[in-house]
């Protein structure tokens, strides 16, 4: 049996596999999603798939990576579930599977151990093929702990396609076919790539202001494609903050949507980044 799964694999040059099994649904969704041309077209679609792109890539940075990842904010534990529930119909695994993932992404960044590195392992390891392969199934629970604490989350973690399941089923049961190829399948490619490029394309293109240990790098049009996730390098350089586009000209639209559900009260206690942190070296060093 090992030996058939071994030849319906795809061998990679830093040693690993991606299963033909596993990465079947991926292609599958980026296949289906050419059903766009195939369906009557209505101006409501492109804008339904616009607006499901950007409330799911919010919910992805500002749930999965700046909350759950970074606990750059606090809220309640109903709105929590919300968030992790929201972040979960992107169809990128479980919550808990995603925030340890990163962490130790962030404990390694660059390093041997780093999970999808470009400068270590190319291009389409880091973007894609880390995700799909079979090597980081499991949810790293050691890196977790203070959320896989919550039933709710475990529970979200272990049925993580529950979410993507009701999303596709409601938007169906909305528009038929055609709000399910163009909200559902098109903008879940679309908010798929737009994440990734964070582990693949801010490494490798952009600039740097912060002399950090990896190669993150800032970049505007990433920033704008990923609603403030671009500024890469400022992250790295103090990652608990929940807002990354440090300076009023870089902008984060995750952060302005935070600091509106914070007036709401829905949120509260967005970590800052320190004044001290806000200077760079050659900045310090000058004063």
């Amino acid at each position: 049996m090992a030996s058939v799964s071994r030849a319906l694999s795809i061998p990679l040059p830093n040693g690993s596999r991606i299963s033909v099994f596993s990465a079947l649904p991926f292609v599958l969704i980026h296949l289906l999603s050419l059903g766009i041309f195939f369906v009557p077209f209505h101006w409501y679609l492109p804008v339904a798939c616009i607006a499901m792109y950007e409330m799911r890539m919010f919910f992805v940075t500002a749930g999965y990576h700046r909350y759950f990842s970074h606990r750059s904010y606090k809220t309640s534990r109903i709105f929590q579930f919300v968030i992790a529930f929201m972040a979960m119909t992107s169809v990128q695994k479980g919550v808990l599977w995603w925030a340890a993932h990163h962490r130790h992404h962030h404990r390694f960044s660059d390093q041997e151990e780093d999970l999808h590195s470009p400068t270590l392992f190319g291009f389409f390891w880091s973007h894609i093929g880390w995700i799909i392969s079979d090597k980081y199934n499991a949810t790293r629970l050691n890196y977790i702990g203070d959320f896989a604490k919550f039933p709710e989350l475990r529970w979200l973690d272990k049925y993580y396609l529950v979410p993507p399941v009701t999303l596709g089923v409601a938007l169906w049961l909305i528009g038929s076919w055609p709000l399910l190829i163009w909200a559902f399948l098109l903008s879940t490619v679309l908010v798929w790539h737009g994440t990734f490029t964070i582990n693949s394309l801010s490494h490798l293109f952009g600039s740097r202001r912060y002399k950090t240990t990896d190669t993150s790098k800032n970049n505007l049009l990433l920033a704008l494609v990923t609603l403030g996730e671009g500024w890469h390098n400022n992250h790295h350089h103090f990652m608990a903050a929940a807002r990354q586009g440090f300076f009023w000209w870089e902008i984060d639209i995750t952060y302005y949507t935070l600091k509106a559900l914070s007036w709401l009260g829905l949120v509260w206690e967005l970590r800052k980044v320190p004044t001290h942190m806000l200077a760079t070296e050659e900045q310090k060093l000058a004063a």
